[in-house]
């Protein structure tokens, strides 16, 4: 597995990962518009977010988007917010998403980061299961306010 920074050429396949979560999208099938290319654009072109992608051969099998975010708690170190994590449907089980999840982890630690810290859907309970068993702890309680 090659993990990497995404191109543009991947960018339907990491819509169709967030299309839907329970199937397998098939790439060909998403509409690239305009507000998708300039996320992606802006997402590229700054220093403190990547989409990164877990590659099997050709196939994007994972993906996750983590912003890197300046703060003056634990002595002006970075945090790296993971967002977006999904892996193929018909891939997971395959420890695919530990190996995204701990060399995103080890990422972020070269970095400098002093810690990483993410969010998931309440009702997403394997997904928690799943964060436990990688050392995440559910520490805080997370508020949205939606504009």
């Amino acid at each position: 597995m090659n993990l990497r920074t995404a191109t543009r050429q991947d960018l339907p396949a990491v819509l169709a990962l967030l299309a839907d979560e329970d199937e397998v999208v098939d790439p060909a099938s998403i509409v690239v518009d305009e507000a998708y290319e300039k996320a992606f654009a802006d997402i590229a072109g700054d220093p403190r977010n990547e989409v990164l992608v877990l590659m099997d051969g050709d196939t994007v099998v994972g993906c996750l988007q983590a912003t890197y975010v300046p703060g003056l708690g634990r002595h002006g170190a970075e945090r790296a917010l993971i967002e977006a994590v999904r892996i193929r449907p018909d891939r997971r089980g395959d420890g695919l998403g530990r190996e995204l999840m701990e060399r995103t982890v080890e990422r972020a630690r070269r970095r400098g980061c002093a810690l990483v810290q993410l969010t998931s859907g309440r009702h997403r309970t394997a997904a928690h299961r799943f964060y436990a068993s990688l050392g995440f702890a559910a520490s805080h309680e997370g508020f949205k306010l939606a504009l």
